[in-house]
């Protein structure tokens, strides 16, 4: 059996190499930003044990580096790597050409990156199966991390270098944004006197709700809302009142309903004049916030 190292025992590193010897797969050597991080992880692994990175490096014939993305080409240059092993980075945005020293100590070199929302390590670990692993790598490699992925009991894609930036700022979108999006409406509920963790739980069923409708019914159809039914009216009266009480969230209020346009068009419940309608009133309340931005600094410079 292969043995495997983990360098980087944060979040991402700790719940992979438990999830693999879950699913077994032997990992046999780990080290972290700092020994006691390493050993903590070790210690929740049978036969693995702590060591420094280079150890790591010489004990393990797959080594997994989790650590933060900015080190992982400082890393990889540092520790000597031998012909036939196997080097994996999980960066999302990063390419395999970062492993290039190892690769040219004849390493094999690979990037496994779980599409997923690590936000500790026991949420990472239940939140890991059922994600799928975007994986780059060539031969005999990428059929070892294809079969990984399935043990894991993830789905996997595979790409290529020029992908990866363009696959992360969609994971952006979807993962990070959305909690943004989730902050601006607890902000909004503020307004009106209700605490922002009242307002996360009362949107909470709402969230989990739309997920639902994108999961069984998709996009277009999971969409509802004013844009969808094409109703001009509300959205003039949110603008108004978005400019009045949360001038800041406006913008994003307005462009977002310019790419939720084309959704309605899509689903069929609007036509193109309905959707000129919405694109000039959303226009419209994009440029009230530009104007009020301009008259602020136009004052201040005369102040």
């Amino acid at each position: 059996m292969l043995k495997i190292g983990i360098i980087g025992a944060g979040t991402v590193g700790s719940a992979l190499a438990i999830k693999l010897v879950e699913n077994g797969y032997q990992v046999v050597a780990v080290s972290g930003r700092t020994f006691a991080s390493a050993e903590k992880l070790a210690g929740a692994i049978k036969g693995c044990r702590a060591y420094n990175n280079q150890q790591v490096a010489d004990t393990a014939d797959i080594v997994f580096i989790t650590t933060p993305d900015a080190v992982i080409p400082q890393i990889t240059a540092g520790l000597q790597w031998h012909k036939g092993q196997n080097v994996i980075h999980c960066s999302g945005a990063d390419s395999t050409e970062i492993l290039e020293p190892a690769r040219q100590m004849g390493a094999h070199t690979g990037a496994f990156h779980p599409l997923q929302s690590f936000a500790g390590v026991k949420q990472a670990i239940s939140n890991l199966p059922g994600s799928t692993i975007a994986i780059e790598a060539e031969d005999p490699l990428l059929t070892i991390l294809k079969e990984m992925a399935g043990k894991l009991n993830c789905r996997w894609i595979e790409l290529k270098a020029g992908d990866k930036v363009i696959y992360h700022a969609a994971a952006v979108i979807a993962s990070n944004y959305l909690v943004t999006l989730v902050k601006l409406a607890d902000d909004l509920w503020e307004t009106f006197g209700i605490p922002r963790e009242q307002a996360t739980q009362a949107l909470l069923p709402l969230l989990k709700g739309t997920l639902n409708n994108i999961e069984n019914a998709g996009i277009p159809q999971a969409l509802t809302g004013p844009i969808d039914r094409g109703d001009t009216e509300t959205v003039k009266k949110h603008i108004t009142t978005l400019q009045k009480e949360a001038p800041d969230v406006l913008s994003a209020y307005c462009e977002l309903g310019l790419q939720t346009i084309p959704i309605a068009q899509a689903k069929g419940k609007i036509d193109e004049e309905k959707a000129a309608e919405l694109r000039a009133v959303l226009k419209t309340g994009a440029k009230r916030k530009t104007s009020e931005n301009n008259l602020d600094k136009i004052t201040q410079s005369s102040s």
